[in-house]
């Protein structure tokens, strides 16, 4: 995700009809399509943890305990519906950005900045959620264990959302594919 599908820059094809740079038989039309419908899928998780975890933080301030939440508190607590905020508005993003452009013919296009979307999205998610954990905990202990519970939460989120994909890359990268052909020559946008 996040790149020019494979075939954009010319109409690369073998006799098969096969794109040698993806190894799937499909039209570049037929991989924005399939890359789109990837990417919803994955929009779908995420905008419903947004959601749930959104809604929760508008409701914090109507309750009573929060008038007694210390200035730092309250401070951490506006971050975090800022940072919760501008997460829904980077995973909500991409429906708008297809809707707008729908019927133009610019779905490759639209998939490449859907997914960067997406993306800042899962940043500003980590963020959100590091900041909302501070923010029970702080509340919760009233103390510096809160910091370092935190920080492990933080390197959690790191390690399954970015560490072990990377690593599946790398592990990947010396492979051969199911055609035969280098992983190297394999085209690291699918």
């Amino acid at each position: 995700m996040g790149q020019i599908p494979a075939g954009s820059e010319g109409n690369e094809r073998d006799r098969a009809g096969r794109n040698p740079r993806s190894g799937r038989y499909e039209t570049d039309e037929e991989r924005a399509d399939r890359q789109w419908g990837d990417l919803l899928q994955e929009l779908r998780v995420a905008q419903t943890g947004v959601q749930i975890l959104f809604g929760f933080l508008l409701a914090v301030v109507f309750q009573p305990r929060f008038a007694d939440l210390s200035t730092v508190d309250r401070n951490i607590y506006v971050v975090t519906v800022m940072l919760g905020s501008a997460t829904a508005a980077a995973l909500i993003g991409p429906v708008s950005y297809h809707r707008l452009l729908t019927g133009r013919r610019m779905k490759p296009q639209t998939v490449v900045w859907a997914s960067r979307l997406t993306k800042l999205g899962l940043a500003l998610l980590f963020c959100t959620m590091c900041s909302t954990l501070l923010l029970i905990l702080r509340v919760a202990l009233h103390n510096v264990a809160a910091l370092w519970l935190v920080g492990a939460m933080a390197l959690w989120f790191l390690v399954c959302w970015f560490v072990f994909p990377l690593w599946a890359i790398v592990r990947h990268s010396g492979r051969r594919p199911a055609g035969g052909r280098e992983a190297q020559d394999a085209d690291p946008r699918t």
